[in-house]
């Protein structure tokens, strides 16, 4: 869903990010229909480098002839860990985490399914993805919640308003995902920029005119402040935008090859003050004409999928 990509770089990528100390590699069985999974299990493979990666990834989404819905049946989910487990090329998964909420399945029952798992050391922790306060409310009824996994980012900042005081008030793990927004906080993306096949950023309304134009207008002053008062890249501001929100927040990005890895230094050993953060609100006013969020992503639950 973003244009392809080339696996052998993919492994190389991955493997030098583990080198340079990166430690956190986020996956999910959806990405590709199997095919993330299978190049990040090599990649770790080589090198003993399994054992000095935490590895999440996900479970609940199904996918039949490129259609892609929501399953969080306990079945589902059982077959779900022993596919990953074996495209991954491991014997457990550090983070597992729950896709969507499935409106099907209580949230209950999948959690106490994730818990059996954890018993039987398939899982070390368990989150979620996309879950609402009151869902994962839910699910702590009955199992420890470790995680949440929210889209968040300088352009799309719905979760400040319940989902994120929730998680820094329970102290979750946050991995903020889009945290340059699909390449919008890279630094990189160009208003002549094509985007072919199947590729996700054809469906976001942020990479349709006008609204294209206005984001990009934004990402050049969010630039332009973070060079001028810092001396950094829009992307080394994107993600200390998001990381100086709280103790337990991380943003996940990710990178086509390792020369896209060198960025990431970039965006430690300083701070974002109260004067950045009202900065890049001003930004976002004076530029940005009828915000939009990332609802395009959400997929259907199985009820709403034609037959």
């Amino acid at each position: 869903m973003w244009g392809g990509s080339d696996e052998a770089e993919s492994i190389k990528t991955i493997q030098h990010a583990v080198d340079l100390g990166i430690n956190l590699i986020d996956t999910a069985p959806v990405y590709g229909f199997g095919h993330s999974e299978e190049i990040v299990g090599k990649a770790l493979a080589d090198g003993g480098r399994r054992d000095k990666a935490v590895l999440a990834t996900k479970v609940g989404l199904e996918w039949v002839d490129g259609d892609v819905y929501r399953n969080s049946t306990p079945e589902r989910i059982r077959r779900e860990i022993e596919d990953s487990l074996r495209r991954l090329r491991t014997d457990r998964v550090d983070l597992y985490q729950v896709h969507w909420p499935d409106p099907l399945v209580r949230i209950e029952d999948a959690a106490e399914t994730l818990l059996d798992l954890q018993c039987e050391g398939k899982i070390l922790a368990l989150g979620v993805s996309n879950f609402s306060p009151e869902q994962m409310d839910a699910w702590r009824r009955v199992a420890p919640l470790h995680s949440t996994q929210p889209p968040y980012n300088i352009f799309e900042r719905e979760i400040e308003n319940d989902v994120l005081p929730y998680a820094l008030q329970h102290r979750l793990l946050v991995l903020s995902y889009g945290a340059i927004c699909r390449g919008l906080l890279s630094g990189r993306m160009r208003f002549n920029r094509k985007f072919d096949g199947d590729d996700l950023r054809r469906k976001d309304p942020k990479f349709q005119q006008p609204r294209f134009a206005h984001y990009l207008k934004a990402a050049d002053r969010l630039g332009q402040h973070a060079w001028e008062n810092h001396g950094k890249s829009l992307l080394a501001l994107a993600i200390r935008w998001i990381l100086d929100r709280g103790e337990t927040m991380t943003a996940l990005w990710g990178a086509r090859n390792a020369g896209q890895l060198d960025a990431v230094e970039q965006a430690f050993d300083w701070k974002l003050s109260s004067g950045d953060y009202a900065e890049v609100d001003r930004i976002l006013r004076e530029t940005i004409e009828n915000p939009v969020g990332p609802e395009f992503m959400a997929p259907p639950a199985r009820d709403l999928v034609a037959v």
